[in-house]
């Protein structure tokens, strides 16, 4: 029996700059709490380019950006303005609701270069769905570092491996990026009920199944399992505890109730949510009258 479920992205190209979506999936809907799974890039921006994701709404989340290669400036409606670089977190809640917008900063965007991340969404606990927006920033420096023979990770939220990251988190859960160099191997236990694998590059052997490139695994049993590199490999492990409830998702909103939606739905269209300050634009609901240009 294949020891996990293999999903496939959705890849989309957003004028050169691709973006792979593993979830939500029709495989699999979510991983623990984690909800939305986005992989950027890698892209190549030459002087004048970047990207620019325009003021857009959020409910009943938090969004986690980690990057790999680049820079982004977040702005949002709480009064926010946080350079992300590599190795850095940036922990969104989104609660009842907030705005954000996420841009090349000026001088990449003069000088040109290159961007890989990942942005992820995590769902928050129905206790928790309309709380007080809030965002934080973890530089890379103040985030456990486990290291075994030819594997070092990088714990950016949630507890694994008898380590637990400064990240504050609404759910029982983990996230880590893994770098491994070929034929080196550790055994990822079963301290939560699901688990994800997602190698963004090199392939991965889980229990002797072959995990390719850009493709995620979620493991199908509650059991310890050995991965093991077969070249050099950078890898994401995800999950935690099942989620209390179904989550609805339209758009950039995620709810346990379909009326919570609808409710943001209107808020966006009215000018119910505030402003982000030093930004003009926003993204307007789908349709309502041009489709969005945001990769979430």
């Amino acid at each position: 029996m294949q020891p996990f479920i293999a999903i496939a992205p959705h890849e989309r190209d957003l004028g050169g700059f691709s973006v792979r979506r593993l979830l939500p999936s029709a495989a699999r809907r979510m991983v623990g709490p984690f909800v939305f799974f986005d992989h950027m890039g890698p892209a190549e921006f030459g002087p004048g380019q970047g990207i620019d994701v325009r003021p857009h709404p959020h409910i009943g989340l938090a969004t986690v950006t980690y990057l790999f290669e680049g820079a982004i400036e977040h702005r949002d409606s709480l009064g926010s303005l946080q350079r992300i670089t590599a190795g850095d977190v940036n922990w969104m809640t989104a609660g009842r609701g907030i705005v954000h917008s996420e841009r090349t900063p000026a001088d990449l965007r003069a000088s040109g270069g290159r961007m890989q991340g990942l942005q992820t969404w995590v769902a928050l606990p129905r206790d928790q769905e309309h709380c007080d927006p809030a965002f934080v920033h973890h530089p890379a420096a103040t985030l456990p570092v486990i290291e075994m023979p030819g594997v070092s990770m990088r714990l950016i939220a949630g507890s694994a491996f008898g380590q637990t990251s400064p990240v504050q988190c609404a759910s029982s859960m983990f996230y880590i990026a893994v770098e491994m160099e070929a034929g080196a191997s550790f055994v990822l236990p079963d301290a939560y009920a699901e688990r994800g694998i997602y190698p963004l590059s090199g392939d991965v052997s889980i229990n002797e199944g072959v995990l390719p490139a850009g493709q995620m695994a979620v493991l199908n049993q509650a059991e310890p399992v050995t991965l093991q590199a077969l070249s050099p490999a950078r890898l994401m492990l995800l999950g935690g505890e099942p989620m209390d409830g179904e989550r609805f998702l339209w758009w950039n909103f995620v709810a346990s109730d379909r009326a919570f939606i609808e409710e943001a739905k209107e808020r966006w269209r009215n000018g119910g949510f505030d402003t982000v300050p030093g930004e003009t634009e926003f993204i307007p609901l789908p349709g309502e009258p041009k489709p969005p240009e945001s990769f979430s």
